[in-house]
């Protein structure tokens, strides 16, 4: 079990930045593949990045790719979305997640609102 708490969400402007950190409990975060998802008013949850359990590798949904980076920290049990060049489609609740494998996740967070004003 692992329970999942999403920070650093807030107003940014059009081309601003943001990082947001999610922190872990527990003593197995490296066991766990990590990924942040969004929800914007009126849409389904999609896919934003994940991340292997090393940190290896890494993957991106097309709107974010070269904008957003994410990493982690294991010995800190946190995992970080840096989000660069921001546009108003960025808008949404930011969650995070984890799983034993990349695609398959099975604990969420709570989320964290990002607003970017057109």
């Amino acid at each position: 079990q692992v329970q999942l708490v999403e920070s650093g969400g807030g107003l940014v402007q059009a081309g601003g930045s943001l990082r947001l950190p999610c922190a872990a409990s527990g003593r197995t975060f490296s066991s766990y593949a990590m990924a942040w998802f969004r929800q914007a008013p009126g849409k389904e949850r999609e896919f934003v990045a994940d991340i292997s359990q090393s940190g290896e590798h890494a993957n991106y949904a097309d709107s974010v790719k070269g904008r957003f980076t994410i990493s982690r920290d294991n010995a800190k049990n946190t995992v970080y979305l840096q989000m660069n060049s921001l546009k108003p489609e960025d808008t949404a609740v930011y969650y995070c997640a984890a799983g034993f494998r990349t695609g398959i996740y099975n604990y969420w967070g709570k989320g964290t609102q990002v607003t970017v004003p057109s």
